[in-house]
Order: C-alpha cells, then structure tokens, then sequence
C-alpha cells in the first residue's frame, strides 16, 4: 500500500536522496542497513533488505545451512528427504 507522505526530496548532483528520520525510525532502518531499490510498474520502491528463506522467502526462523539461509520449515522438509 502506497501512502503519501507529504515530502518531497530533490536528488543531489550523485542522484543521492535522503530518506526522512520519520519514514526511517517507522521502518526501522538505520545508518548503513541495506536498501533494496526495484521498479514496480512506474513506481521507484525502496525497501530495508532483510534477510529470507532462499526456497519460501520467509524471514523468520532462519538458520545457516551450506553457506545459505533457510528457514526451519524448509530445512525440516530438506531432512526429511535425506
């Protein structure tokens, strides 16, 4: 869900734009976090990168397997086939 915030921002000559303190303590994001930037449609979308699953997509119960993240449900599944 899109929601207009009311501010506006001008890219610097880097084509860098800062993101609000508001719209970044909201979502959490903090110096150095990693922002994901993708086109949706006509739209520009940042996102705080979070790591997920590499089969579901899931963030939560994550664990390290061969280097990769997965979570608990799709590493039971994998067990289960060895």
């Amino acid at each position: 869900m899109s929601k207009n915030t009311g501010i506006i921002r001008k890219l610097d000559e880097l084509g860098r734009v800062v993101i609000p303190i508001e719209i970044r303590n909201q979502f959490n994001i903090n110096e150095k976090d990693p922002i994901e930037i993708y086109v949706e449609g006509s739209s520009i979308i940042l996102r705080k990168d979070e790591p997920n699953c590499i089969f579901c997509g899931k963030n939560d119960n994550l664990v390290e397997y061969k280097e990769k993240l997965i979570c608990k449900k799709c590493l039971d599944k994998i067990n289960k086939l060895n």
